[in-house]
């Protein structure tokens, strides 16, 4: 037996992923140790070039400090910049998305000696299966339920359908069985993730009819005792009346969401290829707060966009601040390989790309910090975070997605909400970027 540690980059899906990784590498006989010197095993995320690089630091880093140690890149950067990790003598096996699923019996064979290559690689675009089964985390009460993979949208600047291939989606049924699985299981919080979960189709629920993702919210909320239910990333067009409505009545589903905008001016948008203008934009966030009020609402926005004027940058910047939102997570352009955006005139150099991600980053930190001081003496449902005790406070999250720490000298039971008084706010606490908010017992 060897013990191994994982890493994990980027998106929720990959969180995922490296769930179904431990649980099968543990079913081959490898023990998870965080602090294992002998097999390291990277799960890579492709979304921006600083990622790449970030996983290329990580593997010189784990070389030079043990140059024994068995190196593994894995994820969407082992597909999408599969070259970059080939050059890379450090990495020891290159295992893209298209291989993943066959990760453990690579090891086996590269063990055994029997390997006469390091790189493991095929068309994505001809990968079926979505690897069901993982999402699991250890140190928390939640879990991670991928409803689908892949994407077909194909926007200019996305290097993610060359790295997740074609959507596909994991059938109704099979999802209400694993989070009644996940409920056995002490998870009490379910999270649903994918790469577009607004692609999210089931043409074999209802033969007569393709069954989207309200149809699938609906079914989980009926056939499963989970307490709470979160998704992971809409666009403004996905948030429809009927799935407005599934927030109102039923308090199960969490009043947090995290809007794929990346831009609000229309012209970007176009020329990025999304399939809405400024008009959604503002619709969508307008009706989070009239119809859904108190809702806790993060965004992607992507600045530096190539052919992005000054003028439109402008216009996203104060369509925005004019909007109610939680937070604002920027991410600078970053030219990937293949996409269409590197054909496109306008390439901005990084100085001016930096300077209007840190004016956007700024107004994301004064509207988090606002936020956050206005919930002080709201009364919140929280749930305990598992191992995130520190001698005199218990970590617990809400279900609009804030973080409370609660003084107390007693385990609470993380199968368990309990209600709590938001009695201050700490700007520098170190646990958090935006702070931290302090609450009570009631």
């Amino acid at each position: 037996m060897k013990d191994f540690k994982l890493q994990t980059y980027g998106c929720k899906v990959n969180s995922y992923d490296s769930g179904l990784l431990q649980k099968r590498l543990a079913q081959a006989g490898y023990i998870q140790n965080d602090s294992s010197d002998s097999l390291h095993i990277l799960n890579t995320c492709a979304v921006t070039a600083e990622a790449t690089k970030e996983a290329l630091r990580s593997i010189r880093k784990i070389k030079a400090k043990n140059p024994l140690a068995t190196v593994v890149v894995t994820g969407c950067a082992a597909q999408v910049d599969t070259d970059k990790f080939e050059s890379l003598k450090a990495a020891d096996l290159v295992v893209a998305n298209s291989h993943k699923g066959q990760l453990e019996d690579i090891l086996k064979k590269h063990f055994r000696g029997e390997l006469e290559q390091r790189v493991f690689k095929s068309n994505i675009f001809k990968k079926a299966d979505l690897e069901a089964g993982g999402g699991l985390e250890n140190s928390h009460t939640r879990s991670f339920l991928k409803i689908q993979d892949g994407c077909n949208s194909f926007c200019t600047y996305c290097v993610i359908p060359f790295a997740r291939g074609k959507s596909r989606s994991i059938p109704i049924d099979d999802l209400v069985q694993r989070v009644n699985e996940l409920y056995f299981q002490g998870f009490r919080e379910v999270v649903l993730t994918g790469v577009h979960i607004g692609d999210y189709e089931d043409a074999a629920f209802a033969p007569e009819k393709t069954r989207g993702l309200e149809d699938l919210v609906e079914q989980l909320l009926m056939r499963t005792k989970i307490q709470r239910f979160r998704l992971s990333s809409l666009e403004p067009v996905e948030l429809t009346p009927r799935l407005v409505e599934l927030y109102k009545s039923e308090p199960r589903l969490c009043r947090h969401f995290h809007m794929s905008i990346q831009s609000a001016n229309s012209n970007v948008l176009k020329d990025m290829k999304r399939q809405y203008t400024q008009k959604e934009v503002i619709e969508s966030l307008k009706t989070i707060e009239s119809e859904l009020p108190g809702s806790y609402v993060g965004m992607d926005i992507i600045v530096g966009f190539p052919g992005e004027t000054t003028e439109e940058f402008e216009d996203t910047y104060n369509c925005l601040s004019s909007l109610d939102w939680a937070r604002i997570h920027v991410f600078p352009y970053s030219p990937r390989p293949g996409v269409y955006a590197n054909r496109l005139s306008g390439q901005w150099p990084r100085s001016e790309i930096m300077n209007r991600a840190k004016k956007l980053r700024e107004l994301s930190a004064q509207r988090a910090q606002q936020k956050a001081i206005s919930q002080i003496n709201d009364i919140k449902v929280a749930m305990p975070l598992k191992n995130n005790k520190s001698s005199d406070h218990q970590q617990l999250l809400t279900r609009d997605y804030w973080n409370v720490f609660v003084a107390t000298d007693k385990d609470l039971d993380p199968l368990k909400e309990y209600k709590v008084k938001v009695t201050g706010y700490d700007q520098s606490h170190e646990s958090r970027m935006d702070g931290a908010l302090f609450a009570e017992l009631i």
